[in-house]
């Protein structure tokens, strides 16, 4: 039975596909009948019971077994599937097709069977001792300068002036705003602290409380544009309206920068002097680049190994990877307050082009995992449960949106680790005007550029400050 209560059968099938026929053991079933008939129950009265309390087998009589089987039928594939894989040790790409193989009695398991794309295997040409570009860590003009700046800014003390507000400069106001007369939710703060030019409100806001002064009053309109925004509600509400506030500007900050000396670096770092703040940064920043040159250079000798093997890509199986790359990119879009539509539309294309032009990155992503897949079976590089668990890290959930990871995901992720350390230990690095000259591999062969998501424009709000 292995680690869950599903058993599994794999079976391959042409074009990269395989059949998983998959039993739920008939105590795990049980629990999601008596979880579907509770969820059934909420809204049943029946004498006797309080709404919500009535117990699962009287749910049950009522409405019917069949009804609470189904019930728990759908509501358990939907984490069955991706269990039975991970116990079956499949590798999978793309969406399931499932197909469930009986409606089990009492005290009976639940079969289903799942048809789904999974890794094409690699078979691998050469893939130790190969001639690799590698650029030499470096830090880059005028970045010494840039990281003291930014902590100049980060020290920086806001002063009242008597002048017209400029851009940097911050604003405490209080503000009112109405949508056809009326009051709306977030339009309204007191003592509010805003930063022009920070581009943190919606657009033409900040713009139109510039020059300024302490004592102003200011009429700022702003058209609310049509965005369905799942990050923050209150876009649902004024999206497409237009929208007047009445700003009044209480006072005018302005940032004063600390000196850039000796002080600055005992005060902000603990250095006796403003020379040995500047090797510190430096050094840092080339620690930081020599870790970069050090994944590039992995990946572009994966690249190189995976453009010589020989792999099998159905399209169906390409299409399938294209549509997990799509949607992740929609879940870091909804994330970001942008939905779907909205970033169609910015783009300036329909969903069958982006889909389209993932093509050649899905292809190329499910080469690369090939290949790491046929050198670890070829160096007997192997990763146990032990090394997943220690492995996991503590969920950070306000880092971002979640992103659905199977034990198999885990396991592969550590696997193309010690995979990539193989190669990059085995492979001759060579300088970049070589590599060129030679017509060999060099980083910029694999640099992706990520597109740059388009951010959503919201009201400003009340309480936390205008963002």
């Amino acid at each position: 039975m292995g680690r869950t209560s599903i058993s599994t059968t794999v079976t391959e099938l042409p074009e990269s596909r395989v059949r998983v026929v998959a039993e739920v053991a008939p105590d795990e079933f049980q629990r999601s009948v008596e979880r579907a008939a509770r969820q059934l129950g909420r809204n049943l009265r029946v004498a006797g019971f309080r709404k919500g309390k009535v117990p699962p087998p009287v749910v049950i009589q009522r409405l019917g077994r069949a009804t609470v089987v189904d019930k728990a039928v759908q509501d358990g594939l939907k984490r069955w599937w991706r269990t039975a894989l991970d116990e079956a040790d499949v590798a999978f790409v793309g969406q399931p097709k499932l197909d469930v193989t009986n409606a089990p009695s009492d005290g009976a398991p639940l079969e289903f069977s799942i048809e789904i794309g999974v890794r094409p295997p690699a078979q691998l040409g050469e893939y130790k001792g190969l001639e690799v570009g590698r650029r030499e860590p470096e830090v880059e003009p005028g970045a010494v300068d840039a990281e003291l700046q930014t902590l100049r800014e980060r020290l920086a003390r806001p002063e009242a002036v008597q002048r017209p507000a400029g851009r940097g400069d911050l604003l405490i106001i209080d503000f009112e705003g109405l949508i056809d007369g009326e009051p709306f939710d977030g339009g309204q703060g007191r003592d509010q602290m805003v930063e022009l030019g920070s581009g943190m409100l919606i657009a033409g806001f900040e713009e139109q409380l510039e020059g300024a002064t302490a004592g102003d009053l200011r009429t700022v309109v702003i058209e609310f544009p049509n965005v369905d925004s799942p990050k923050d509600h209150r876009a649902e509400d004024v999206a497409g309206s237009r929208a007047t506030f009445e700003v009044k500007v209480k006072e005018v900050l302005a940032k004063r920068l600390p000196e850039l000396d000796d002080a600055l670096a005992q005060s902000a770092a603990g250095f006796d002097t403003l020379e040995e703040l500047r090797e510190d940064i430096a050094t840092g920043l080339l620690a930081n680049d020599e870790a970069r040159v050090a994944e590039e250079f992995g990946e572009t000798v994966l690249d190189a190994v995976a453009a010589q093997a020989t792999v099998d890509l159905p399209a169906a199986l390409v299409a399938a990877r294209a549509r997990e790359i799509w949607e992740s990119t929609l879940r870091s879009l909804d994330y970001d307050g942008v939905s779907k539509d909205v970033y169609l539309q910015i783009a300036g294309k329909t969903e069958e082009q982006a889909l389209a032009e993932l093509r050649p990155r899905a292809a190329r992503e499910l080469r690369r995992e090939a290949a790491v897949a046929a050198i670890a079976e070829a160096e007997g590089i192997v990763v146990s449960d032990k090394d997943v668990r220690a492995a996991e890290p503590p969920p950070e959930p306000e880092d971002g949106p979640p992103t659905p990871r199977s034990h198999v995901n885990r396991r592969d992720e550590l696997l193309r680790e010690r995979v990539l350390e193989l190669l990059s230990r085995d492979a001759v690095a060579i300088s970049i005007e070589d590599a060129q000259a030679r017509d060999k591999p060099w980083p910029l062969d694999h640099e992706q550029v990520e597109p740059e998501l388009p951010q959503p424009d919201l009201p400003p709000q009340a309480e936390g400050g205008l963002t």
